[in-house]
């Protein structure tokens, strides 16, 4: 049982972050290259604005803001999966490859695929998911033993291994593309925001709306597989069905989220470190946490991001990675 006291704590810190979100979008919606005053804002979103703010409210601003929170609650919660089934607080999707995989399966696509533009938006998630989920499966086998299960240590260097040898894979893409083309892939390495448009969200929000009930749902199952092997076996746990129920959940949940938005890293292992020291490991608490800080975190890190450098800003990923690099190395000093 929940004791009352942390219940509250959860819900006063979820309406902080909520608060955060709303505040953090209010000023994403102001600033930028065309600038929209905020005593232009609420009349603008009752329908009140001139052509021009219509335009920047609703076809620039709003979807990257919609994007953004989406993509970042959808890595928080992967990454906090991910350091569930493996018992390792350093799993993250960009960490362990998931990333990776996902961005030569989109490359691939983007490159040699006779596809419509219409549905070209809508399968992208499905071939990031393909890419991630042939990467996790390598790594999982690479790290997986007969004799002591799976490996958490191993699991996180094996996934840095692949990250390394699929950034050789997309710098191969690159030398082969053509110019335009080049110029996207850079950007998606680089984690920039790209797909900035409604049908864009269309195509993230579905996998978000299954999967966080679903991962929700299964949430006191983490709990038992973050004890030892012996343990969760001896309360009735079927380890490797759940493991690989838990892991296709993660992949899909990152491979939908980078897949409009580049390869992003380093939201997936703060947002769940954060969310375990305001409300503890349990993970009914800290994972609804854990979605909202990370979606905060992204919104956050590209409102910064396009105050930096004109017309077209500074990548999100590369402003989380200036946060989330320091991060790592003080969880690997610390752990």
């Amino acid at each position: 049982m929940i004791h009352p006291a942390l219940i509250r704590k959860q819900r006063l810190i979820l309406l902080i972050l909520l608060i955060l979100i709303a505040l953090t979008a209010i000023v994403s919606m102001g600033l930028g290259y065309a600038s929209l005053s905020f005593d232009r804002l609420i009349p603008t979103l009752l329908g009140q604005g001139t052509f021009k703010e219509n335009f920047v409210l609703f076809s620039v601003r709003l979807p990257r803001i919609v994007i953004t929170l989406l993509a970042g609650m959808a890595l928080a919660l992967s990454g906090s999966i991910l350091q569930g089934i493996t018992r390792n607080d350093l799993a993250d999707p960009g960490i362990v490859g998931i990333n990776s995989g996902a961005g030569v399966a989109v490359s691939l696509f983007f490159l040699f695929a006779p596809i419509e533009a219409g549905s070209f938006i809508y399968l992208l998630p499905v071939m990031a998911f393909v890419g991630a989920m042939i990467t996790a499966c390598l790594i999982y086998v690479c790290s997986y033993s007969r004799k002591s299960g799976l490996q958490p240590v191993r699991m996180v260097l094996m996934g840095v291994g692949f990250s390394m040898a699929l950034s050789g894979v997309m710098v191969v893409l690159i030398s082969s593309a053509e110019r335009e083309k080049v110029d996207f892939i850079a950007k998606w390495i680089a984690g920039s925001i790209w797909g900035t448009d409604w049908p864009f969200i269309w195509a993230l929000l579905p996998w978000l709306v299954v999967l966080i009930p679903f991962t929700l749902y299964k949430a006191n199952k983490l709990n038992m597989l973050s004890l030892s092997e012996p343990v969760a076996i001896g309360v009735g746990v079927s380890l490797n069905k759940e493991r690989v129920v838990l892991l296709l959940t993660a992949v899909a949940l990152a491979a939908s989220a980078v897949s409009v938005t580049g390869g992003i890293a380093f939201i997936g292992l703060m947002a769940p470190h954060i969310a375990k020291a305001l409300v503890g490991p349990r993970n009914q608490l800290f994972i609804p946490v854990a979605i909202l800080t990370g979606g905060w975190l992204l919104v956050l890190a590209d409102t910064i991001g396009r105050q930096l450098a004109d017309p077209d800003g500074l990548a999100a990923g590369i402003v989380v990675a200036l946060i989330g690099a320091p991060y790592f190395i003080y969880l690997l000093l610390k752990k």
